[in-house]
Order: C-alpha cells, then structure tokens, then sequence
C-alpha cells in the first residue's frame, strides 16, 4: 500500500489520514449505483462533517444528510450556489431554531407525529416528510437498533392514519446498520408499499446504515430500486456515511512505552479509544495493518482508563517505542466523536493524495484552553 511508505518520524502523530483516492473509490461505486437506479445520493455529515472533506464529494453527491441546525448551517456553506439537496430528521428540532433550519434544508421529516404538529406551522418551503418506524429489526444489539421496543425513532407504521398523511411529500426510514446485504431493505419496502400507495409520495429517503463496498449483491440493490420506481413514480435518496468515509480513513499512532504486564507485552500508543471512541462503545478492535506474526502484544491508549484499549495483535516483531502503527478503516464516526480526555490533544489531519500526505488541520493548546 503506498499509504504505508509515507510513515516517518517526521510525521505528527496521532493522525487521521484521508487516502482521498480510496474516498473517489467509494464514491465511484456508490456513483455507478446511481446513474443505474436513477436514485439521488446524500452524504450522512454525522459521519464526518471534514470540510475539505465535503467539498472533495461534491461533484458526485446530490445533497447531505443532516441531524441539527449546526450540520444544516455546514451542509448550507459547503454547497453555497450549488444545486443540492439537504434533508433533515431528528428527534432533537428545536421551536426557538426551526425556523432557521427549514431555510436551510430542502426537506424535512418529522421524527414524530407531536414534533410535526408543534413546529409544521412556525416555517413553510421545505417539502414535509414523516420518519417511519416499519418495526422490523435487524439489529441483536437495542443500542443501534432504530426498531426496538419503546424506539424514539419514527413514527410506529401502525400508529398512521389518512390524516396524519394528507399533505405529505415524502417519507423517510432508516432501519439497518452495517448491512452487507439489503434483505431487510427488501422487506421493509414491502412493508411500506401499502402506506406508499396510499399517500403516492414525491420522494422516499431509504436513509444509511448499508456498506455498499462489502457486499457482492448490489444487482438486488438496483432490482428493488427498480421495482420501486416502477410501482411508484416516486424520486428516492439514500444517505451512506460510513460507507462513503470509512474505508479511506486511517489512524496513525506511535508507540511511547513497551513493558510486561502479567506475562504480557503492554505497548502504549500516543492515542486513545478516547480518539476514536466506537471502540470501546462497541468493544471490537480496529484493523491494524501488517500484524501479522507469532508474538502477541496489548496495545493500549494512553489515557488514564484502564479500558483504554485498542486490541490485542500479533507481530512479527514486537514494535518499539518509535516505531509508528497503521489503524486502517476509521474514517467514519471517529473525528467527530474524538474528545480530549486528560487533555491530550485531538490527532493532526492529512490528505493522502497524489503519493503525498497533506497536513489539514492541526489542533492546539489554545483549543483546548478556549475550549473549557
């Protein structure tokens, strides 16, 4: 991997490193999808709302999916004079911003049948969507299941009635998470068609949460699309995050101590979990690249908590304080949740682009003091 002899002393570390060919990769596929389906494509910002991110997307997204009035004010900047979708839905709309917020976004879905009722008055020039919830998990884990008992996510499809749909343009779900597969699409849309034709929408948002570039069925992608369009004269939008952002994100660290710890060789890394924190929300460590070998090592965050975990990897050889490791697939869901616990700063950002590393950003203790 060329990304790989780029790693130097010289080069600041912790990082995250953006391989902006691997971003125009995803894009490519996901692009492919849409000149074959006819959908619209919305990047998830909750993902990563990387500015120079955003405006690297550009020509190959219709809009950005956005979950508050900051991501709408963002979305708003980055397509300036652009022709460009930005549809929101969260629980979270505030009356004293919603009238700001249905400037900004194109459409907007109502996660609730309360929040539609208290706010479709205050503000008008959006097209009007309703969140549903189809019940149907697909998910074991109720943390990131959007179906679960009591969900706050939607509006329970048995709860509708012809009133609540008379003025609606549009519907939205979203009710899968790191899905290789689109059964569950299959049988959500189902599910809906009955609602579908009874309201014949403009539009439907089949929301996020599938990893297009680890499945080898993207035809039944593209039948169901097909199947939808052709029942319904209906405009439909997906909304990926991870699996725009995530495959072309890399964590580089550096070890900064090496010791035996009940028989173990404990590697301390200039990073944390608190860097990337779905590690320890979802307790999987990340891939780290070339551990491959017969001497186990823990490699551990430097934060003060003991849980301050990474994983634990196999190595040829046991690396050195110095000696740089590469965290690869940490694109999505890792900046933007990054925080600077015991004050350690947040990791530089580059570029990888044209065999070369671009330093971005650069964070500071003027940060962190204004901060706090």
């Amino acid at each position: 991997m060329k990304l790989t002899s780029c790693l130097s002393a010289e080069l600041h570390s912790p990082a995250f490193i953006y391989d902006i060919d691997q971003l125009r990769e995803s894009l490519g596929l996901l692009d492919s999808l849409r000149i074959a389906t006819g959908c619209k494509l919305l990047y998830s910002i909750k993902a990563l709302p990387l500015t120079a991110l955003l405006k690297q997307m550009l020509p190959l997204v219709d809009g950005f999916s956005v979950s508050s009035l900051f991501e709408a004010r963002l979305a708003h900047e980055v397509l300036a004079k652009q022709t460009g979708s930005i549809h929101i839905t969260t629980p979270g709309l505030r009356l004293d911003e919603f009238e700001e917020i249905a400037a900004l976004c194109t459409h907007v879905s109502f996660n609730s049948l309360s929040q539609m009722q208290r706010l479709e008055s205050v503000a008008s020039g959006f097209s009007k969507g309703l969140r549903i919830n189809p019940k149907l998990s697909a998910l074991a884990d109720p943390r990131f299941d959007p179906c679960r008992q009591h969900s706050k996510l939607g509006i329970d499809i048995a709860q509708l009635n012809p009133d609540h749909l008379t003025d609606i343009e549009g519907l939205h779900f979203h009710n899968s998470f790191a899905a290789e597969d689109f059964y569950n699409l299959d049988k959500t849309l189902q599910k809906l068609l009955p609602v579908l034709q009874k309201i014949n929408p403009k539009w439907i948002n089949l929301g996020g949460g599938y990893i297009f570039s680890e499945t080898s069925e993207l035809n039944h992608f593209v039948e169901l699309i097909d199947y939808l369009k052709r029942r319904l004269d209906i405009e439909v939008f997906i909304e990926p995050g991870k699996s725009i952002i995530g495959r072309c994100g890399y964590l580089v660290t550096t070890v900064i101590d090496k010791f035996i710890s009940d028989g173990k060789a404990i590697l301390v890394v200039d990073t944390s979990v608190n860097h990337h924190p779905e590690i320890f929300e979802y307790q999987k460590q990340p891939q780290l690249l070339a551990a491959t070998g017969a001497h186990q090592a823990i490699v551990a965050g430097s934060s003060c908590l003991a849980g301050d975990i990474l994983g634990e990897y196999a190595f040829d050889r046991i690396p050195e304080p110095g000696d740089q490791l590469l965290f690869a697939d940490v694109g999505a869901y890792s900046l933007i949740k990054a925080s600077r616990f015991n004050g350690y700063n947040l990791p530089d950002v580059y570029f990888f682009e044209d065999n070369q590393l671009i330093n971005i950003k650069r964070y500071d203790y003027l940060q962190y003091r204004d901060h706090w």
